[in-house]
C-alpha cells in the first residue's frame, strides 16, 4: 500500500507496448507504388476518354448509300455536296446533311454517273472538295501513336522520380538532423523571463549569454569562454528550456538534436552527421549547438560490444575532435544535457571541452509556485485557487511534474463541463500525477476494505507519534494506480539534508500497515510489500552509504549508480563475505528496531488507531483538519514544527 516519502516512490513513467506504427512502415513502399500505377492508369483513361470525345466528326449526320445519294440528286433535293477524304457529306434543302462512302477507285461523278446521275443534275449540284487541316486533324491522325508513347512516357518518369528520391535518401543519410531556430523565429523564441526559478543556473548561464552578444571584451581582455556547458539535472527540471532560453538571450541560432540521432546501424554515419552539424553552426554563427541526453553517444569509452571501432564510439571521437577545433573567437557554443553525468567518457568532461558544468535542482516551494504561475497563464482559473497551497503539496515535484498537474486539472474541469479549473482540480490532479488515477473499477470487498483501513490508519498513526516523521496530510483507502491505499505526509518546510533518526522514523512509519494487520487480524497481506522492498532499501542505503550504522562505521560500501557495463548498472561489491554478513546484520537489525517500535506506538495508541480505522471505513478518505481532530481528541499532540538532528 503506498504512502508518500517525500515522493520517493512516485512512479516516474510508464513503460508502453508495441503500437501499430511498426506495421505501417513495411506497407509503405508497396502503398507508393500502388498508388503510382493507380494514378497512370487513371491518366490514361482521361486521355483516351478526350480522344475519343473530341475526334470524331463535329457535325451530326446521318449514313446512307452511294445509290441512295444519287436517287436524292436526281430528285433534285440535294444542294451540295462535299467531299472529304472517302466521305461525302451531301446538304439536303431542308438544311439537313447525310454522309455516304464514295468509291476509293473512281471518281464521284463517274459513280454518280453510274447510277444514272445526268451532268445537267450535277451541274445544279454545289460539288466541293474539303482539303484536311488544322489541329485537330493532326491530332486525329497522330493521336493513336502520340497517347501510348505519352502514357509510357508518363509511367517511367513517375518510376525514375520515386527511384531518384531513394536515392536522394541514401545521399542524405550522413548529413545531420538538427531542428534550427532562427534568432528572428518569434514563435519558439524563449528567454529566461518564460523560464521560473532555477535562479543559480540562470545566473551562470548569463555569461555565456554575454559572451555570444558581446565577444569583443573577452577577447580583449584574453579571457576564454567555455566552449561547452554541460546541464546536469533530475529529469523534467528543465535543461532543454534553458538551452533555448540562452540563446532567446543571446538572439542566435539554436540547433538542437538528441544524442541517440547521431547513432546508426552503419559505422561513420554519427560522425559524418557530427561534422554537419558543428558546419553548418560555424557558418551560422553566433550559434548554439544544443545535444539533448548526450549520454546516449557520450557514455565512458571500453565498456561496448566493438571496442574501439563502434559506431557510438566513433561519433564520440569525433565529437571531441571538433570540440577541440574551435577556436578562440568561433562564437560557437556546444550545451548538452544528461540526468547521468557519472556514465559520461572522462575525456568529454575535460578542461576545454565540456568544462563548465550547471546542475539544476528540483524546485524547491517558492520556485515550484513560480513554474505553477507560469503553467496556468493560458488557463481559466477560479477564484478559490491558492497555488501556494499546491505548492506546498508538491515537494519534489519537477517542473514536467507540475505542468502535468495543471494540465490534469484543466482536463478534470472540462471533463465536468466546467469553464473554470478551481482548487479542488488542482488537489485532485496532485494525488493523479503522484500516483495514477483512480481505480473506480476496483471495488474493495468488506474485508479487503476493513483490513485497507488498518493498514493505512497504521501508517498515520505512526507518523503522528514518532517525533521525527512528517505530519500526515490526508488519508484515503480509494484505489490509485497500484495502491489500494495511501497515506500522504508532507514536510513543514523543504529539507536538503536528513537525519538518521527522520530515517530511523520513516522506516517505522512504513512498517505502520504491516504491524497494524498483523496486530488487527493475526494475519498479513500482500499490501505491505511496497512498504518492504521501500523501508528494507532506506535501511541498507543507512549501512551502506551514509555510514549511519554503529558496527560498520563511517564507510561508503557501496556507489550511487555503480559500476556501468553493457549500457547497465553493474553493483560490483569490493567487501569481504564477513562485511557482507554484518551489512545484512545491520540491516535486519534496523529493520526489527522499527517493527518494535511501531507495535508500541500503535499499542499505545490503540483508541486514536481504532478511531481512525472506522473513520477511514465509513468515509474512504480523510482531510488533514478532520484527521487531526481525531488524534486531538484521543489523546495525540500535533506536530507544530519538523524537528532535524
Amino acid at each position: 500500500m503506498a504512502k508518500n516519502n517525500n515522493n520517493q516512490n512516485r512512479p516516474q513513467g510508464v513503460k508502453g507496448g508495441a503500437g501499430p506504427q511498426g506495421q505501417k512502415k513495411g506497407k509503405m513502399p508497396r502503398m507508393n507504388f500502388l498508388n503510382m500505377i493507380a494514378t497512370v492508369i487513371l491518366v490514361f483513361l482521361i486521355i483516351t476518354t478526350f480522344y475519343a470525345e473530341f475526334s470524331g466528326s463535329k457535325t451530326p449526320s446521318s449514313a446512307v448509300s452511294l445509290s441512295t445519294l444519287a436517287t436524292d440528286i436526281k430528285a433534285g433535293s440535294v444542294t451540295a455536296l462535299s467531299i472529304q477524304d472517302t466521305q461525302v457529306i451531301a446538304t439536303y434543302s431542308d438544311k439537313s446533311t447525310k454522309t455516304a462512302q464514295r468509291e476509293t477507285d473512281a471518281s464521284l461523278t463517274d459513280s454518280l454517273t453510274r447510277f444514272g446521275v445526268t451532268p445537267a443534275q450535277l451541274a445544279s449540284t454545289s460539288i466541293s472538295i474539303l482539303a484536311p487541316s488544322g489541329v485537330w486533324y493532326w491530332v486525329e491522325q497522330l493521336g493513336p501513336f502520340i497517347v501510348p508513347l505519352l502514357f509510357l512516357a508518363l509511367f517511367i518518369w513517375m518510376l525514375t522520380r520515386q527511384m531518384r528520391g531513394a536515392g536522394m535518401q541514401a545521399m542524405s543519410f550522413g548529413q545531420s538532423k538538427a531542428r534550427i531556430t532562427l534568432p528572428d523565429d518569434t514563435k519558439q523564441k524563449v528567454t529566461f523571463k518564460d523560464v521560473a526559478g532555477a535562479k543559480e543556473a540562470k545566473q551562470e548561464l548569463s555569461e555565456i549569454v554575454d559572451f555570444l552578444k558581446n565577444p569583443k571584451k573577452f577577447i580583449e581582455i584574453g579571457a576564454e569562454i567555455p566552449k561547452g556547458v554541460l546541464l546536469m539535472g533530475a529529469p523534467g527540471t528543465g535543461k532543454t528550456l534553458l538551452a533555448r532560453a540562452v540563446a532567446g538571450e543571446a538572439g542566435v541560432a539554436f540547433f538542437s538534436i538528441s544524442g541517440s540521432e547521431f547513432v546508426e546501424m552503419f559505422v561513420g554515419v554519427g560522425a559524418s552527421r557530427v561534422r554537419d552539424l558543428f558546419n553548418m553552426a560555424k557558418q551560422a554563427a553566433p550559434a548554439i549547438v544544443f545535444v539533448d541526453e548526450i549520454d546516449a553517444v557520450g557514455r565512458a569509452r571500453g565498456s561496448g560490444t566493438g571496442g574501439g571501432n563502434d559506431e557510438r564510439e566513433q561519433t564520440l571521437n569525433q565529437i571531441l575532435v571538433e570540440m577541440d577545433g574551435f577556436e578562440q573567437n568561433q562564437k560557437v557554443i556546444v550545451m548538452a544535457a544528461t540526468n547521468r553525468p557519472d556514465v559520461l567518457d572522462p575525456a568529454l568532461l575535460r578542461p576545454g571541452r565540456f568544462d563548465r558544468r550547471v546542475t539544476i535542482d528540483l524546485p524547491d516551494r517558492a520556485d515550484r509556485e513560480a513554474i505553477l504561475v507560469v503553467h496556468c497563464k493560458k488557463k481559466q482559473l477560479a477564484e478559490d485557487v491558492n497555488l501556494k497551497i499546491v505548492a506546498e503539496r508538491t515537494p519534489g515535484f519537477s517542473g514536467a511534474d507540475l505542468a502535468s498537474l495543471m494540465n490534469e486539472a484543466a482536463i478534470l474541469a472540462a471533463r465536468e463541463d466546467r469553464k473554470t479549473i478551481g482548487q479542488f482540480d488542482l488537489i485532485r490532479s496532485i494525488e493523479k500525477v503522484m500516483l495514477g488515477p483512480e481505480r473506480k473499477s476496483h471495488v474493495l470487498s468488506p474485508k479487503e476494505k476493513e483490513i485497507t483501513a488498518y493498514h493505512e490508519a497504521g501508517h498515520a498513526i505512526v507518523a503522528s507519534v514518532l517525533p521525527h516523521a512528517d505530519p500526515v496530510h490526508k488519508i484515503s483507502i480509494i484505489s490509485r494506480g497500484r495502491a489500494a491505499g495511501y497515506t500522504l505526509k508532507l514536510p513543514f518546510e523543504e529539507r536538503r539534508l536528513q537525519s538518521r533518526n527522520e530515517f530511523l522514523d520513516d522506516i517505522a512509519m512504513s512498517l505502520g500497515g504491516y504491524v497494524a494487520e498483523k496486530m488487527v487480524f493475526g494475519d498479513i497481506t500482500t499490501g505491505a510489500s511496497n512498504d518492504l522492498q521501500v523501508s528494507t532499501a532506506l535501511a541498507r542505503d543507512m549501512v551502506t552509504r551514509y555510514g549511519m550504522s554503529d558496527k560498520i562505521g563511517p564507510i561508503a560500501l557501496e556507489s550511487a549508480q555503480g559500476r556501468v557495463m553493457f549500457g547497465m548498472g553493474v553493483s560490483d561489491r569490493e567487501y569481504s563475505e564477513k562485511v557482507a554478513a554484518d551489512v545484512d546484520s545491520e540491516v535486519s537489525k534496523i529493520m526489527t528496531e522499527a517493527r518494535e517500535k511501531a507495535i508500541a506506538t500503535l499499542a499505545e495508541h490503540k483508541k486514536a488507531f481504532e478511531a481512525v480505522s472506522k473513520r477511514l471505513i465509513e468515509t474512504e478518505t480523510i482531510e488533514r483538519e478532520e484527521y487531526e481532530k481525531i488524534i486531538i481528541a484521543n489523546g495525540i499532540p500535533l506536530k507544530r514544527e519538523a524537528k532535524v538532528v
